[in-house]
């Protein structure tokens, strides 16, 4: 298939730096080459009179004033909304400028300006400027406009970009790619992710503004590789039921309506710092046994394992060798000038007995969530080594105490707790990505295959990432199976980092699809003290989850014990 022809709308050449992060990576792709820039000549310029300015910010002050606040304490690097010039990515692009007929919150093109674009038989144009887009515009490439909508427009459509979502505290939040129509915000969705809601506005807009940099090129390349009709077909399947919207349409809040919304929130800031006076936070082990091979389904019989206060116990993995059982889990000690994670393992029996932990990986740089599993006869070691921009693999030479360095089974990459599956005669790796600095590692799941193990040649699925949800993608353990049916436990990170489990059914797994659904999950709420809960790992009758609890500080115990 030849390359697609794309354009550009947009009302400036000075874009930031998330918009020119996506078209450089259109640029450099293979699949899509930019034959022409439109941009808007002539805009309405707004009242800057003092009655005009007063008629348009007198009841948005406070909230003016707020984000004025957040722009200068706020500093997220790097900067999602810096700007930059887009001149020197489009010189084999035609820069066409055209006038609009303004109407109160839509663009037309005019018409001559409309004959003009389309002999260039564009495919797909991709919007980054202009008010509402309408008229024949919209008909014009091949394909339609692509647009994007940083929000969920399940659930708020309108703005401001991620206000409502941080004030009312949301779990998390949307963002969408979409084929624009006359009906706003009612064309086929082309690519849907939910991210982190953070401390603040900006940082959360700097998150997942970057995140969306990449939702064009990916679907770009999509097209290119399946074909119009097939990826027509797959997106009118995806846009299979009706979508209907029952909220208000958002706007920029009014000074009474922040003021509900902004002491709440100060009130909870304030209650937070000073519970954080009294108590720390520490992950913690639990433990179950179960009177036949299968795992241990209430979670206020698991029993703790509960570390000195100088250190945390998280991401455990168990393995049962003859009649032994071991836990694999990382360690970090406090304190340290950089708490770098290392891999500990101990020995536990039915009784509860247990050895003191042993050190048995130690890195000079973070080691975590140590995946320990049996292949051909020989057990092998993959820990979490982001922080080293590999995927490493350790063999036992005496398990469970020593292990040697095997290979890197991939290296340049920025991957998160690495999870390895075998079935239908492949090696399935799980894992989650981050592929632009400035986003989320918890968001995006991506998936690997090769037919060995040990040969380097790794395939990267064409759906990747194959789920791009805060609320599911990070994988919390091993894929087991129940009934006939596989499940993979991952994090749910919308609350906060590792907040709780879902455990999700893999429905389809091949080398051109992947699809799962959520049927359950572990929240940490069988205990008061309980914060989050983000691992889970069984084998044959032992199960084990970690979770953050809340002690006193060292300072007000009476006591090392709870």
């Amino acid at each position: 298939m030849e390359k697609l022809r794309v354009g550009i709308l947009l009302d400036s050449l000075e874009i930031t730096a998330w918009e020119y992060e996506m078209i450089e990576r259109i640029v450099n792709g293979n699949y899509a080459e930019i034959v022409l820039v439109v941009k808007k000549r002539s805009a309405q310029v707004p009242d800057r009179s003092l009655p005009g300015l007063l008629k348009r910010n007198l009841n948005l002050w406070m909230y003016k004033l707020y984000m004025a606040g957040e722009r200068v304490i706020t500093k997220p690097a790097p900067d999602a909304f810096a700007k930059k010039n887009l001149n020197g990515l489009i010189n084999n692009a035609t820069l066409l400028e055209v006038d609009c007929v303004e109407k109160k919150f839509s663009d037309y093109i005019r018409p001559e300006d409309i004959d003009v674009i389309k002999g260039y038989k564009v495919d797909v144009f991709i919007r980054l400027g202009f008010r509402i887009l309408r008229g024949e515009i919209l008909k014009t490439a091949k394909m339609g406009v692509w647009s994007y909508h940083h929000g969920d427009n399940h659930k708020y459509r309108g703005g401001p970009a991620a206000f409502w979502e941080v004030f009312r505290q949301e779990r998390q939040i949307g963002s969408v790619l979409q084929i624009l129509t006359e009906d706003l915000d009612g064309g086929e969705v082309l690519y849907r992710s939910y991210s982190s809601v953070l401390s603040t506005v900006k940082a959360t807009m700097n998150n997942y503004y970057w995140k969306t940099a990449l939702f064009i090129p990916r679907k770009l390349q999509e097209l290119h590789r399946a074909g119009e009709d097939s990826f027509f077909r797959n997106i009118s399947n995806q846009n299979g039921h009706p979508n209907f919207y029952s909220g208000r349409n958002y706007t920029l809040p009014r000074n009474s309506e922040f003021l509900k919304l902004f002491f709440p929130r100060v009130w909870n800031v304030i209650k937070k710092k000073i519970g954080n006076l009294f108590h720390f936070e520490q992950w913690i082990l639990l433990y179950a046994f179960s009177e036949n091979d299968s795992f241990s389904k209430s979670l206020f019989r698991y029993k703790k394992i509960i570390p000195p206060k100088d250190r945390y116990w998280a991401d455990p993995c168990v393995v049962k060798k003859g009649e032994k059982y071991f836990i694999f889990f990382e360690e970090v000690i406090y304190g340290k000038t950089k708490e770098r994670g290392h891999i500990c393992v101990m020995e536990i029996d039915k009784k509860g007995k247990r050895s003191e932990p042993v050190i048995i990986l130690q890195k000079p740089y973070h080691l975590s969530y140590p995946f320990v599993f049996e292949y051909k006869g020989e057990f092998y070691l993959i820990p979490e080594s982001e922080e080293n921009s590999t995927i490493e693999l350790y063999r036992a030479v005496h398990f469970p105490y020593e292990w040697e360095f095997k290979m890197n089974l991939m290296e340049n990459i920025k991957a998160v707790d690495s999870t390895v599956f075998f079935k239908d005669d492949k090696c399935w790796l799980f894992a989650n990505v981050r592929e632009l600095e400035g986003t989320s590692y918890s968001e995006e799941l991506f998936l690997f295959s090769t037919d060995d193990l040990l040969s380097g040649r790794w395939r990267s699925h064409p759906a990747n990432p194959v789920v791009s949800d805060v609320g599911s993608s990070r994988p919390a353990g091993r894929i087991f199976s129940e009934n006939g049916k596989w499940y993979r436990p991952s994090q749910d990170c919308s609350l906060r980092y590792g907040h709780s489990m879902a455990i999700n059914e893999i429905t389809e797994l091949s080398e051109s699809s992947y699809r799962e659904s959520k049927v359950s999950g572990i929240y940490p709420e069988w205990d008061k003290k309980l914060v989050a809960t983000h691992t889970f790992s069984f084998d044959k009758g032992l199960s084990v989850v970690d979770a953050l609890i809340r002690r006193r500080k060292r300072w007000l115990s009476f006591s090392q014990n709870l």
